[in-house]
């Protein structure tokens, strides 16, 4: 039976320690063990968590590249999680961001974990949000890139803190969000490859038109950013908007508000993928109060659902 794993020796293990963890939780994530770990890293988030997500081709792995050197040039420590689209035969992740990601290995500063999103249409992976618990646990910053799936690449909202549009100029996709859900998401908005100019001016002008449309929460205004990573043009502006965002949040409990609502969500999404809608009914109460912690909560459900 494996040794136990615990936030201290993660933090003194290194990448290899936390890559095995990973491994340990997508393999039996029901265990107890993998539970007690959770949940202590449920209870001491670290760092800010950041999704980024946008159709596929709008350049969000070049955009993460530029972001973990900016961060971790600050001293900033870095993990990020890459949703890849499934192999047919295998069913695991095929890499194709992960390939585009030029970090050193030997920077124990960052780590980088490739997930295949498989049969899930949201633009992330089933092990997204156990991952970034634990990450965020360990990290000064979580870095979300997602599958790439279109207008209805929402779930990052249920994991990130803040949610990066990538919208890319010349594509037509800024005067589509008028009508999609997606517009309602985003904490920021970036007009990719800034350097097409003319094209990019165009993209921000029907972006800043569809955002004026657009109902969205809080006080909270959002700035629409030219970018241009592989010219590194803006891209300070960027971190600037994340951290004033981070700081945002901060205020009034809202981070923990937030938070608390997203791993009730994913506590419901998972009783309902286990046990259908009538699990859901049978379930009852699927909230969280005090410090509970969704993955205790999600096997005490278990417990009383599943046939003895």
């Amino acid at each position: 039976m494996p040794d136990p794993i615990t936030l201290f020796a993660l933090r003194s293990g290194g990448k290899a320690a936390l890559a095995r963890a990973l491994a340990r939780i997508e393999k039996a994530p029901d265990d107890s063990d993998v539970i007690d770990l959770l949940s202590a890293a449920y209870a001491a988030p670290q760092g800010l968590v950041a999704g980024m997500t946008g159709p596929p081709g709008v350049g969000k792995s070049t955009m993460m590249n530029a972001l973990i050197g900016q961060w971790r040039q600050q001293g900033r420590t870095v993990a990020c999680i890459a949703v890849d689209p499934s192999s047919r035969r295998s069913g695991g992740a095929l890499l194709g961001d992960r390939t585009r990601l030029s970090t050193d290995p030997e920077d124990q500063g960052v780590f980088v974990r490739s997930m295949a999103a498989r049969d899930r249409l949201g633009g992330l992976a089933g092990l997204t949000v156990s991952a970034m618990v634990l990450m965020r646990a360990l990290y000064d910053v979580v870095l979300i890139e997602t599958v790439g799936v279109g207008q209805s690449e929402t779930d990052v909202v249920g994991v990130a803190d803040t949610v990066i549009l990538c919208v890319q100029p010349g594509s037509g996709d800024s005067l589509q969000y008028m009508k999609a859900g997606i517009a309602e998401i985003p904490h920021i908005v970036v007009v990719t490859k800034a350097d097409m100019e003319a094209e990019a001016e165009r993209a921000r002008a029907d972006v800043t038109a569809a955002l004026s449309l657009t109902e969205t929460a809080g006080d909270w205004p959002v700035p629409v950013l030219m970018v241009s990573a592989v010219q590194q043009r803006g891209i300070d502006r960027l971190i600037d908007a994340v951290e004033a965002h981070a700081a945002y949040l901060k205020e009034d409990g809202r981070l923990t508000s937030a938070r608390k609502e997203q791993a009730a969500l994913w506590l419901a999404e998972s009783v309902r993928e286990r046990y259908g809608r009538d699990g859901i009914r049978r379930a009852g109460y699927l909230g969280l109060d005090g410090t509970d912690s969704p993955f205790r909560r999600l096997a005490e459900v278990c417990r009383r659902l599943s046939p003895q």
